[in-house]
């Protein structure tokens, strides 16, 4: 018979083990405390701690050129194609988070159940999990701790080796492989757990669609190993609607990073590119009523009220790149009739840039992006104007989550797509342009996918003080304090991979 443990989260244990660094060595100290904890409470922490950092929206959403600030200082990386060192520097921002409040949970809940029966389930959710938080850092910085990392607590080695990328890879593959088909309805569920409620279903599908973007990720460096990933991805089933997409639902007591920090001090700050706005409206997209917020006539931060607020996509207007903010007010003059830049379309903060909004990680719009792109490479059957169609259409149908006034209706789904017909000899273009829609604010997955496709078609940031030697940038640089805390491992990873800069191309990038 089958078995259910049920484990409502108690966010205050959860906050418990997250606060601090300290915290959690007593909790490891303690013989009655880690051993103890509960895993699915340990589980749900980590995958909370996924959110992604607001530090992307310094250097993931300027290089793809979907969002960025005129201003300087903390919040420069992409805007200028620079980089943004120092011990907090942003540069390190998803290192951080990932490797402090994710890994290092997720190799804990490895360790408690991979001899335990009756947390077979919830072993196997894990490795999926880790496997999609590994997949991030590496398609970020390439070679880095894999093998060796987060078992600081479980091994005392807290010196982990970088590995490469091709070898991080060829686990990813192994363990989603693995973990996905050793899912087993029959034996006892984690319904406790906050991504599907124990749903093994829903976890399989995941599992197969994560292992979809892991295998085309490698169409440039391998296409052989990239065509045998993706079939067997699509035979062991895929996400099949938005219920299946995989995502961090925040609420008032774990807040979306993104949308704390467009809400907070940087509320005027970022704003949204001509590209991207100009894009959308030149496709009659209706997605941008639900993106986008215009403040027309203000002066200052202060007076982006709801007074002056216009979700009108004709008055949208794109701060473009290649400014800072001395020179932003002259452009400003021109484009907005005033010189301040405060008028310029943002990301509605009420809405998608909520701090409440919910977090995509892997969705069911990119997986029939993936599969359009597959069945254009002649990897899979299936029409590939099909697959299109019904990703671009998931992908308005998912907004409906950050509230109705951002749900886009059938009939405008409808014209758009008649307006903007999947066309085969621009296939690959259409697909991954489309793609740079549907990943909006998932900034290292759009920064990826971009990489890796070379789509949309970008014209490079005209900034005049950039740093990196190419176009755009190609990955970014390790933190400082893994020259300090770490420093042989990193160099000899910066001997094999190149130098730690932002024009390095990460393994499958080359």
């Amino acid at each position: 018979m089958k078995k259910t443990l049920l484990y409502i989260p108690l966010v205050a244990l959860l906050f418990t083990t997250s606060s601090c660094d300290k915290g959690f060595d007593e909790l490891n100290i303690n013989p009655t405390a880690a051993t103890a904890l509960n895993p699915v409470f340990t589980f749900n922490n980590a995958m909370i701690g996924t959110s992604f950092p607001g530090s992307i929206l310094t250097f993931e959403e300027p290089t793809v050129q979907q969002m960025f600030t005129p201003n300087s200082g903390i919040v420069a990386g992409g805007n200028f194609n620079i980089d943004n060192r120092g011990p907090s520097g942003v540069n390190g921002g998803i290192w951080r988070q990932y490797y402090q409040n994710v890994v290092r949970y997720l190799v804990d809940v490895i360790n408690q159940t991979k001899s335990d029966a009756n947390r077979a389930n919830l072993y196997n959710m894990t490795r999926i999990w880790k496997a999609y938080t590994f997949s991030v850092l590496t398609d970020t910085y390439g070679d880095i701790p894999y093998s060796q990392a987060g078992v600081g607590y479980i091994s005392a080695n807290v010196t982990p080796k970088y590995d490469t990328q091709e070898s991080i890879y060829n686990d990813l593959i192994k363990e989603l492989t693995e973990a996905t088909a050793a899912l087993d309805a029959t034996k006892p569920t984690e319904a406790g757990e906050i991504t599907y409620g124990g749903d093994i279903t829903k976890w399989k599908k995941f599992g197969n669609s994560l292992l979809l973007r892991v295998g085309m990720r490698l169409s440039k460096v391998n296409a052989t190993l990239a065509q045998s990933t993706v079939q067997k991805a699509i035979a062991g089933g895929l996400m099949v609607s938005n219920a299946d997409n995989a995502l961090v639902r925040n609420n008032a007591n774990y807040t979306n990073n993104v949308g704390a920090t467009v809400n907070s001090t940087e509320a005027a700050n970022y704003y949204l590119t001509k590209t991207f706005v100009d894009y959308l409206k030149s496709t009659s997209d209706p997605r941008l009523v639900s993106i986008a917020v215009r403040y027309v006539g203000a002066k200052s931060g202060p007076e982006q009220t709801a007074t002056l607020a216009s979700r009108d996509p004709a008055t949208q207007i794109g701060m473009p790149l290649g400014y800072d903010n001395g020179t932003i007010p002259a452009r400003a003059t021109i484009d907005l009739g005033i010189p301040f830049f405060y008028g310029y379309s943002q990301l509605d903060r009420t809405r998608m840039g909520s701090q409440f909004a919910p977090c995509y990680l892997v969705t069911y719009a990119q997986t029939q992006l993936l599969l359009a792109e597959a069945a254009q490479r002649t990897w899979t059957t299936g029409n590939a104007a099909d697959y299109y169609n019904a990703g671009v259409t998931a992908h308005m149908k998912q907004l409906a989550d950050y509230g109705t006034t951002s749900a886009v209706a059938d009939a405008d789904i409808s014209t758009y797509l008649t307006k903007n017909p999947y066309v085969a000899a621009k296939g690959l273009e259409l697909i991954n342009t489309q793609y740079w829609i549907a990943s909006f604010l998932n900034g290292p997955e759009v920064f990826a996918n971009f990489r890796r496709s070379g789509f949309p078609t970008l014209t490079p940031n005209p900034y005049p003080g950039k740093e990196i030697k190419g176009n755009f940038i190609n990955r970014l640089s390790y933190p400082d304090s893994e020259q300090s805390v770490n420093t042989a491992n990193r160099q000899e990873a910066v001997a094999r991979q190149g130098a730690d800069n932002l024009d390095t191309h990460v393994w499958w990038d080359k």
